[in-house]
Formats: C-alpha cells, sequence, structure tokens
C-alpha cells in the first residue's frame, strides 16, 4: 500500500487513494438511511483552479452526467453524513416500489459494456483528487489520476492493481474480492447478487446500500448514487471496516466508446509479479 509517514492527514490522503482504486478496495461500503439523502449534506471545499466547478451548486452538477452532450464541469461530489447509522437489520424486507428502483439500477448496470468518463474523489480528509476513467465489460477498468498524484488503478478481468508510477510499485488484489465486481460483471441483479441493505430515493437520486462482512476484515459497505430522473451512475461511497469514507463523483459520462484493450493489461515486468 501506499504509505507516508510525515503526517496523519497524509496518511489519511494516502487511504483515500488506496480505497477509489479499487472503486475502492475494501469490499463493500456504507450509506445513510432511508430518509438521509433527502437532508442537506455538506459538500467538500472547491475544486482546485482549472477544474473548478464555478457557480454550479451540488445540485445542479449532479444532475447531469449524460452519455451525449457538452463537456461539464467537475460536479461537487454529495458527501454522506458522517453521523450515520443503517443498522443491518432495519431493511429486511423492501416494499414494490423499492425493489422496483433496484431493478431499474440493475438494467441501467448490466445495458453498459463500455463507459468512460472524469472523475472527483474525495478521501477520508476531505482531500479532493481528480481524473479519468474507463470500464470495458466484463472485468476491466482502469482509473487515471491527474498530477501530480502518481496513481493508477488497473483491472484485467481477473486481477486489480492499485500503482505507483514515482515509486514503480504496485499492489495486487483478486478482483473477486473488490466492489469492482458488482459494477463490472456483464450482467446483475442487485437483489439476488449482493447484500442490499437499503434503497432510498429522493428528488435527485436514487441510493441503493450494498453490505459485505468479512471474517478477517470486518463490516464494509457501498452506497451507489444515481440520477432520479436520468437513472445514470453519478457517484459511490465506500466505507471501509474502520468507518472511513471515500466518494467518488463521474461526469462526463460516455458509452459509446470504443476502447483499447491494452489499456487494461497489467504490468507485472516493470511493477514487479503479483505475490504467491
Amino acid at each position: 500500500m501506499i504509505r507516508n509517514q510525515k503526517t496523519s492527514a497524509a496518511c489519511l490522503a494516502a487511504r483515500g487513494v488506496r480505497m477509489a482504486g479499487a472503486l475502492l478496495l475494501t469490499a463493500s461500503m456504507a450509506a445513510a438511511s432511508a430518509t438521509s439523502f433527502a437532508q442537506a449534506v455538506p459538500v467538500p471545499k472547491p475544486a482546485p483552479k482549472g477544474r473548478e466547478a464555478g457557480a454550479a451548486g451540488a445540485a445542479d452538477a449532479q444532475r447531469g452526467p449524460t452519455t451525449t452532450g457538452a463537456t461539464q464541469v467537475p460536479p461537487n461530489p454529495v458527501i454522506p453524513d458522517p453521523r450515520r447509522n443503517v443498522p443491518t437489520n432495519l431493511f429486511q424486507t423492501f416494499d414494490a416500489g423499492q425493489k422496483a428502483q433496484a431493478a431499474k439500477v440493475s438494467a441501467y448496470l448490466s445495458s453498459l459494456q463500455t463507459l468512460v468518463g472524469n472523475f472527483v474523489q474525495v478521501g477520508p480528509d476531505g482531500s479532493k483528487t481528480q481524473g479519468d476513467f474507463y470500464i470495458q465489460k466484463p472485468g476491466k477498468v482502469r482509473f487515471e489520476y491527474d498530477p501530480p498524484n502518481p496513481i493508477d488503478i488497473v483491472a484485467d478481468g481477473s486481477s486489480l492493481v492499485v500503482r505507483d508510477r514515482k515509486l514503480a510499485t504496485q499492489d495486487v488484489y483478486p478482483l473477486s474480492q473488490t466492489p469492482l465486481r458488482f459494477l463490472l460483471s456483464d450482467r446483475i441483479d442487485l437483489m439476488r447478487d449482493t447484500n442490499v441493505v437499503s434503497v432510498a430515493s429522493d428528488d435527485l437520486f436514487v441510493s441503493v446500500t450494498i453490505e459485505e462482512k468479512q471474517a478477517l476484515i470486518g463490516t464494509s459497505r457501498l452506497l451507489l448514487m444515481f440520477g432520479a430522473k436520468d437513472g445514470q451512475l453519478k457517484q459511490w461511497t465506500v466505507t471501509d471496516p474502520q468507518g472511513y469514507d471515500t466518494t467518488v463523483a463521474v461526469y462526463n459520462l460516455d458509452s459509446t466508446k470504443k476502447l483499447d484493450p491494452g489499456m487494461f493489461k497489467i504490468d507485472f515486468t516493470n511493477y514487479g509479479t503479483p505475490p504467491g
């Protein structure tokens, strides 16, 4: 993993980069309760110069991404309330409306074969990073962080690596043990294939929370948020077993581009070999 021994803030920022890499590498993530998304939530500080969202608010920015149309400014990610609590026994059953929303989300995710766009990531310490991402199903993804961040994330269909170009190192993970498998599967039925603990909606978002428990790691959660009007993926938040949140908002989405298969190849020659 990436380590910075200088300050605790730097350690938290590094944690955020590592987590987002797997679309955040810990196995699942957390969300607010069914009512929390209708409430006001804090937004992070403005984006760095050159990619500033300008006067657009979080709500306007999040309404936008479509697979066609004009280039968009970076959205302000919606940061879940850190005081939220989602008891795992609260959502044991879902009504017809929630099931219909989950089915619609599943159909959308299953319909995607490629997806290209930009992202804004907010780490556990509030720091922002940005970059580009490329998805080709099944199982392939690439995240490229803007300089000076030296991180790339690459999944080739079976393995996922978090690569540090500056240090020429990379960490290797089985793709099957990361949340990416939910987004990179050819087809997915969220209610059947995952442990959904919450389905919520308001005027802006349809939100689905997936929980995963691992004996050695603990409980983590993945919150997926989709546009209430256009049905497209807007952002996700990963909460690791220690309670740290990392949020990634996506925009300028394009599902029509043809991608070079070589961009998903993992280089074990220059970055070492996988363990075992």
